[in-house]
């Protein structure tokens, strides 16, 4: 320990003592609603969609600071500071996020979720589909990819303690994970909503200081090209240093994991549960784009600009940390890592809230015990051992991380789009949508991906990504066509007029 940097530690440890009080500052709203006989889903529409009262601004935020993680903050710029401008350029494909999700769902599935009162992806899919096996592989489904998604959320956060303040990678890692175990189990999703604006605020503060405090460091933009090129001229290219390594295929086909395929990520597509009224749905869209843009430009930006001023680090996942605390005095140097650090922490209290959500509500509740559903009481303790046992869960996959975290987090990220992207837009929008046909889709989606994950990885020059979902989509369409169509108990809660 005595190599640690503690100018840099004392405001993150403050961060973290923030981030504990949100948590028990909402810990009332938990707690009522354990007590909750007013629904017979009390606890969970409290524990996992915030009572569905957002405001504009912080469905943004929250949206926004889901999905920009430590892909985005850590990984991200850790691999433009390989790649130079190319992957800067393949970055900015996440900027629509926002829009996308908000306007494919759109007030539909917002009314269609209170309507049935889902609280979960899983839910709205057991209620369309009307099959014990959609929910049970779905459910499994994001328990498997996001304790990997989470996984590599907690490496970029340990990484960044390690690399800015010096602690030991696995003291790092224990401290982050207490904090978000801990965070998530006794807040829900009212403490992730809320401590998400304001990481979203500490990150969008943090990205524009550094980004600035780059660029004068490095004698403007300007000259800072002009020493990329020195260092490798096609760190200046759209198609990265290796020839061939960004093509203009891929990284065209890059756009469908990273952009609009992100509809298929419970965790993100959960959050158009959630928001208070058309008003906020409209706030939200424009928000978040706006707040992806900078924070998606600056901070891939700074990795690949970083390669100018920064030398001999171990792995590119560093180079965030390092940079920052070589430009930045101790202190100042903390408050602005807590904007990663940020990022990170509102992704996993998302994904770990929506893993949570599936062993509980959407198999423990509906196929163990299924007496639990109007016992708040009992559902609110075993939601919180749930929690908990992923936690630690991820904490193991951690210990051993790989070299750049940004392929253990997208490798996920496509796991779960296989899984949910058709079964959501397709169970939506289209009536002749069935559960054969979803459940072709989702073996075909998961099947597919890895396979080519493994023997063909960039079929026909795209990403590995684009073909799984080409054959589960044709797979979808061509079963339900030749299976008995919904009943007719269906077509009506989804398509019949909705009175509230």
């Amino acid at each position: 320990m005595n190599n640690v940097n503690y100018g840099v530690l004392i405001p993150i440890i403050i961060y973290f003592i923030v981030i504990f009080a949100v948590g028990f500052y909402s810990m009332k709203f938990v707690r009522e609603a354990k007590m909750s006989k007013d629904t017979e889903k009390g606890f969970m529409d409290e524990y996992m969609t915030g009572g569905r009262g957002l405001g504009g601004f912080v469905l943004a935020m929250t949206l926004v600071t889901t999905y920009l993680s430590a892909g985005s903050f850590i990984g991200g710029p850790g691999t433009a500071y390989t790649q130079g401008l190319g992957w800067v350029f393949l970055a900015m494909a996440q900027m629509p996020t926002g829009y996308f999700t908000l306007s494919v769902l759109g007030k539909k599935f917002a009314i269609i979720a209170r309507k049935i009162n889902a609280v979960t992806i899983t839910d709205f899919l057991r209620v369309r589909y009307k099959s014990d096996v959609v929910v049970i592989i779905t459910s499994l489904s994001i328990v498997v990819f996001f304790i990997a998604a989470m996984a590599a959320q907690w490496v970029g956060a340990a990484r960044l303690l390690q690399g800015s303040v010096g602690l030991d990678y696995n003291i790092a890692l224990t401290a982050f994970g207490a904090t978000v175990i801990v965070h998530t189990v006794i807040g829900g999703f009212r403490a992730v909503t809320i401590s998400d604006t304001v990481q979203g605020i500490i990150m969008t503060i943090a990205t524009i200081t550094i980004f600035v405090g780059t660029v004068i460091a490095g004698g403007g933009i300007g000259n800072i090209i002009q020493n990329m090129t020195l260092v490798n001229p096609r760190m200046i290219t759209p198609f990265g240093v290796i020839k061939g390594d960004m093509s203009i295929i891929w990284v065209t086909s890059f756009w469908i994991l990273v952009g609009f395929a992100v509809v298929g990520i419970p965790s993100v597509s959960q959050r158009a549960m959630s928001y208070k009224d058309t008003k906020s749905l409209h706030k939200g869209i424009k928000y978040g784009t706006i707040v992806s843009m900078i924070l998606l430009l600056g901070m891939h930006l700074v990795g690949a600009f970083a390669v100018t001023l920064v030398g001999g680090i171990e792995s590119g996942d560093l180079v965030i940390p390092t940079l920052t605390t070589q430009l930045f005095p101790s202190v100042l140097a903390g408050i602005l890592l807590a904007g990663p650090l940020a990022s990170i922490m509102s992704t996993v209290d998302s994904q770990l809230l929506v893993a949570s959500g599936s062993i509980v509500n959407d198999l423990y509740v509906n196929y163990i015990k299924p007496d639990l559903k109007y016992d708040s009481r009992k559902i609110g303790k075993i939601s919180t051992i749930a929690t908990a046992i992923i936690g630690v869960a991820i904490y193991l996959v951690a210990f051993n991380p790989p070299e750049l975290i940004v392929w253990l987090n997208l490798y996920a990220n496509a796991g779960i789009i296989a899984t949910f992207l058709w079964s959501i837009i397709l169970g939506l929008y289209w009536k002749k949508a069935n559960s054969k046909g979803a459940i072709a889709s989702i073996i075909g989606g998961i099947g597919s991906y890895i396979l080519f994950s493994r023997i063909w990885t960039r079929p026909l020059g795209m990403h590995t990504i684009v073909l799984p979902l080409i054959i589960s989509l044709i797979l979808f369409i061509i079963v339900s066509m030749i299976t008995k169509r919904p009943d007719d108990e269906t077509i009506e809660i989804f398509w019949g007029v909705y009175t509230k």
